[in-house]
């Protein structure tokens, strides 16, 4: 069962997290206490963003693909992390993909090892500040 937050409780934007590594604390953090719903129960004309968090290997890719072609258009992408946004300390080895826009269009990143739950919420206040203008 694939899930979204209700980020604001308001119907309007709609977070699927898909927590890869550590950086997948820092987004489980951030949405504490959100209310989640199947993703075939959000509504029509909402906002829905994929949240890659961690490191993206190629095992993996399977699994991810999948999510984002779970996610109905039109849908926002964010790369939460180094490693989601460029391989991170890992971008080297073998397995790892050096960082989620070579596997999707990536709308926004957001750096850091780890950044902080807030700049998740940050930018999701951001979109839903486009959603209302």
């Amino acid at each position: 069962m694939l899930t979204a937050r209700d980020w604001f409780d308001d119907g309007r934007v709609y977070v699927v997290d898909v927590p890869l590594a550590c950086c997948a604390l820092e987004t489980q953090a951030a949405a504490q206490g959100r209310p989640a719903v199947e993703l075939s129960a959000v509504p029509a004309g909402a906002t829905v963003v994929v949240a890659l968090s961690g490191t993206i290997t190629h095992p993996v890719l399977p699994a991810i693909r999948a999510v984002l072609d779970a996610v109905p258009a039109p849908r926002r992408v964010v790369s939460f992390g180094a490693c989601a946004c460029v391989g991170g300390p890992y971008w080297d080895s073998y397995s790892v993909v050096p960082g989620a826009g070579s596997l999707v269009a990536v709308d926004h990143v957001i750096a850091g090892c780890p950044p902080p739950p807030e700049a998740l919420t940050g930018y999701l206040e951001e979109v839903r500040r486009e959603l209302l203008d």
